[in-house]
């Protein structure tokens, strides 16, 4: 059986909603459009990276198979890059390039972009 959800859009694709599907669904298809709306630019948003999250992909490397010394940031808990870019930042923290890279960000965008890698898939 179709679910309630499919009926109302398949109804509405052809111009109406039968008073069956309307009266099966009451108020559901305000709420699941709602939903849709709501829910489907987050998602499209959350697939783009913030400004400046592409210079890190010049050292960090995005796949696991890449032997590097420098770490990956994707998975990694937002909390900890954060940290590390503020250690670089005020040089609590021994780096070669990064202390000057973590300068070049204010706290919202490192915040943005420590977000972004951490939803990101290993």
């Amino acid at each position: 059986m179709p679910s309630k959800a499919f009926l109302i859009l398949r109804s509405g694709l052809k111009g109406r909603v039968s008073k069956d599907a309307r009266r099966r669904c009451g108020s559901g298809l305000p709420r699941f459009l709602a939903m849709v709306l709501l829910i489907g630019p987050v998602a499209a948003f959350a697939a783009e990276p913030p400004p400046g999250a592409s210079s890190c992909s010049g050292c960090h490397a995005a796949r696991a198979a890449v032997k590097t010394p420098v770490p990956r940031l994707e998975g990694r808990p937002a909390a900890d890059i954060v940290t590390a870019m503020q250690q670089f930042r005020t040089g609590q923290r021994p780096a070669t390039v990064m202390d000057r890279v973590a300068k070049g960000f204010t706290e919202p965008e490192t915040a943005a972009i420590a977000a972004w890698y951490a939803g990101q898939k290993e």
